[in-house]
């Protein structure tokens, strides 16, 4: 498989001293380069040069979002494969983002842009390859060990579906029907063995619902409310648990309005797992299957 994982996404924040002291005391992000206007940023177990780039805004947002590939000749194989699928591809050069080669980028049917990579420069997770402790000293916040994957929004989910799973060979782990029983509300799909790297929602064109951070357990996730109390960070919903993916969850904002959640726990994926359907009844019991009820501002606000 080409595409190995959700790389970085690039958000837009126009609160931009306090998201960037958020991204890195609150969420516990670990800063390894910033320019005039980006702050570069990464999860302490991920060993990359960054998954997270702040970008000073007047507005809050996502940028894009970034799939990494397994060689640099993939990059060349997608490329064909989108255009012969009548997409528009350009190529962002080697050195554009600090510690990154080339890229592939392209719109989406919902508006977002995306982009495959390869190269980016290792730094490593603060442990040593040999016998290695469990984690590292001088970790902050939540301090999550990765970025795990969001949900973006546009009125087109059955096309930005459709070109994930042609295109690149997204699985598709769940999705909710509208009240028609046929079309798609919303689409959870996977590249990885995880329960989604992605979901595509009706909504805003260009929307990011959430970008979501793994936690490894339940312990993690009621201490993580605990550090937002203690920060008076504006939360969302949560802790709780959704019906899909089965996961335990909170939904909360960063200074500049966009939606963050942690998240742990869901089941695993394979090639041959097969698509679990809601209907649009039992939506509540689908996102929050506690109370089995939605708040106004989880459906209404997109950045």
């Amino acid at each position: 498989m080409g595409i190995m994982r959700l790389g970085r996404v690039q958000l837009r924040c126009h609160n931009w001293e306090k998201s960037v002291e958020y991204y890195k005391k609150v969420i516990g992000l670990i800063e390894t380069a910033r320019d005039e206007n980006h702050v570069y940023l990464k999860a302490w177990d991920e060993y990359d040069h960054h998954s997270v780039i702040l970008e000073k805004s007047d507005s809050a947002g996502l940028d894009h979002l970034a799939f990494k590939v397994k060689d640099e000749a993939d990059l060349d194989y997608y490329e064909q494969k989108l255009i012969e699928y009548g997409v528009e591809v350009s190529r962002t050069p080697a050195g554009m983002r600090i510690a990154e080669g080339e890229a592939v980028r392209f719109q989406l049917p919902t508006g977002q842009y995306m982009e495959l990579y390869h190269q980016i420069e290792v730094v490593g997770n603060g442990l040593p390859l040999t016998n290695p402790d469990p984690w590292p000293d001088g970790l902050v916040g939540i301090h999550p060990p990765r970025l795990d994957h969001l949900l973006i929004s546009g009125e087109d989910v059955e096309g930005t579906t459709k070109l994930l799973q042609e295109v690149f060979g997204f699985g598709m782990s769940e999705k909710v029907l509208l009240d028609d029983g046929e079309s798609m509300l919303a689409t959870w799909l996977f590249i990885t063995n995880t329960a989604h790297d992605i979901a595509v929602i009706k909504g805003p064109n260009a929307g990011v619902h959430h970008v979501a951070f793994y936690l490894d357990e339940w312990n993690d996730i009621r201490k993580a409310a605990d550090i937002m109390g203690k920060n008076h960070v504006s939360i969302d919903i949560g802790p709780t648990r959704h019906g899909i993916t089965r996961g335990t969850t909170i939904y909360f904002f960063d200074p500049s309005g966009n939606r963050n959640e942690v998240f742990c726990g869901g089941y695993i994926t394979y090639a041959d797992f097969p698509t679990i359907t809601w209907t649009f009844d039992s939506l509540g019991a689908a996102i929050f299957y506690y109370n089995k009820e939605l708040n106004e501002r989880f459906t209404s606000v997109f950045s």
